[in-house]
């Protein structure tokens, strides 16, 4: 599968909604050289009643790799504090093209990692929403744009990109208050590359009291890291390989102390697991909008605190040394004790787990790979604020577990994949203490058969959920679920003109985000490139 996953898979991002209703007549027994826009099943994003204004962030075409540079200034009209803002990025394309990965930042801040959809002969179109609010303190202010979407256009990949990214602001009048957003959002100095690792400088306010930062972490570029859940120790046949096998941790350090540990999403692009026509019309979690992975570094702070700049390093643990193909751009968000000009503390604990795990290589007529992993890290600190001692503890746990199966010149290859990431952060001050916990688990069970030839078929399901809950003093305050699951199945004749591949596909998604008093839950379900079933259950 890896060879054709390398042949097949370039990246980048979009979300659609509003799906259409199924065609009466039923799908064709084939893809044509049409088919339904892309949508996915997760929910639009939640707006007040407010008056709004809008402004245009970007809006260009991409045909190569050279980054589109505009300026941004604030809205008129709608103050200066808002109780919502929101990103829509509208795209389309037609002809023939890959997936492309791709970005949007504002004075810096990398406001929305994306990907693009495949398109049809005739043409498709697409759209993404995000809520950008924590980033209202950069929108402030009027700031230089970049954006890119990397692409070839020639005789073969004729596909343009178009887009057209927009923000809206909602006022925060009558009993709509402004979002409680972060009061600065920072990027590092100096930011570059070093060996397997990405990293720069951190000069915080001295009075910050509260500190995350997010790292937009993505495996792409059609290498092996974009598929690096696949990867075999060096004595197995397989064609790409790494010393760890598929482990891999997204790590930050500070001052090369390590401050927070995380486990990938295994994203999927809309050209992946050698079938485009798996995702033609339902991308899979995550694809069109990736979300960055957090740390809260609060612990950090009375460390960061003292006006001086302190190294970050983001690192990907398990690449092999010299390999590119992950991106690791990050953003700081911090919150200012407005009672003080200065917090001082200190970091109190910091408890490493050795990492550990095993991977191990059967041969045999299906060779066969198993993997686990599993790594903890708990830090502690205290912060001397304007309003007394605050104590800030943060735990998290990260594991792994797969199997790898697949026969000589990988004319089969399948995976069997969990990760779990469980965290959590406990603050104490005045008043009952208060921890916020979630579990994130993402799964990943698919396989190829045929990759010799002549039909390939791909059977594949993933699974994105996260379970999150606040307590207070021992008592639940809140709560929330989020589980995203697609599933779905093509096959293609190969190494034939477009019109002899009799392809076919479907692919279902129900994407369920509850929590109190809000309940999302729709079922959308795709059959050669037309929507079969739309249906909401809430």
């Amino acid at each position: 599968m890896r060879r054709l996953l390398l042949a097949l898979c370039a990246a980048v991002t979009a979300l659609a909604l509003g799906a259409v209703p199924a065609n009466a007549a039923g799908p064709p027994a084939e893809f044509g050289d049409d088919w339904h826009d892309p949508v996915t099943a997760g929910p639009p994003v939640a707006t007040p009643g407010t008056s709004s204004c809008h402004v245009t962030v970007a809006e260009t075409e991409f045909r190569d790799y050279t980054p589109y540079k505009g300026s941004y200034a604030p809205p008129e009209g709608c103050g200066k504090r808002w109780s919502k803002v929101v990103l829509r990025l509208d795209g389309s394309v037609a002809g023939r093209q890959y997936d492309r990965l791709g970005y949007l930042r504002v004075g810096g801040v990398e406001v929305l990692r994306t990907s693009t959809p495949e398109p049809s002969p005739r043409g498709i179109s697409w759209h993404v929403e995000k809520d950008v609010t924590r980033y209202a303190a950069t929108l402030r202010t009027a700031q230089p744009v970049e954006m890119l979407i990397g692409n070839t256009v020639n005789e073969t990949y004729t596909g343009v990109i178009k887009v057209k990214a927009t923000l809206t602001f909602y006022a925060a009048e009558g009993r709509t208050r402004p979002a409680a957003a972060p009061d600065r959002v920072l990027t590092l100095d100096g930011a570059h590359e070093a060996g397997t690792a990405y990293e720069g400088a951190l000069t915080v306010p001295r009075n910050s009291e509260r500190i995350v930062a997010e790292v937009y972490a993505t495996g792409s570029g059609g290498g092996c890291e974009e598929f690096w859940y696949l990867a075999v120790p060096e004595a197995a046949p397989y064609s790409c390989k790494a010393a760890a096998g598929p482990q891999r941790e997204v790590r930050i350090a500070v001052d090369g102390k390590l401050a927070g540990i995380a486990a990938p999403h295994p994203t999927i692009w809309t050209g992946g697991w050698s079938n485009p026509f798996l995702w033609y019309v339902i991308p899979g979690p995550r694809a069109f909008d990736v979300k960055p992975v957090a740390y809260d570094l609060t612990p950090f702070a009375g460390q960061l605190d003292d006006g001086r700049p302190h190294r970050i390093t983001v690192s990907v643990a398990g690449v092999p040394e010299g390999r590119s193909g992950w991106s690791t751009p990050v953003n700081v968000l911090v919150w200012q004790d407005h009672g003080a000009s200065r917090v001082t503390g200190a970091l109190t604990a910091h408890e490493e787990g050795t990492p550990g795990g095993t991977t191990a290589y059967r041969p045999g007529g299906e060779h066969r790979v198993t993997s686990d992993a599993h790594h903890s890290l708990t830090v502690s600190g205290y912060l001397d604020t304007s309003h007394g001692r605050v104590a800030t503890t943060v735990a998290r746990r990260v594991g792994a577990s797969s199997t790898h199966r697949w026969t000589g010149g990988e004319d089969t290859d399948a995976l069997d994949a969990r990760w779990t990431d469980d965290e959590s952060v406990t603050v104490r001050g005045r008043g009952p203490a208060t921890t916020h916990r979630v579990h994130r688990a993402y799964t990943l069970d698919g396989a190829i058969t045929g990759a010799a030839g002549p039909r390939l078929r791909t059977v594949l399901t993933t699974g994105d959920r996260a379970d999150a809950v606040t307590l207070r003093g021992g008592e639940r305050t809140g709560w929330s679920l989020l589980d995203d699951r697609w599933s779905g199945e093509a096959a293609y004749q190969q190494n034939v003109p477009r019109d002899q591949r009799h392809a076919t596909g479907v692919s279902r998604e129900r994407y369920r985000l509850l929590g109190p008093g809000a309940c999302w839950d729709r079922t959308l379900a795709t059959a050669q490139g037309e929507l079969t079933e739309d249906r909401s259950r809430c």
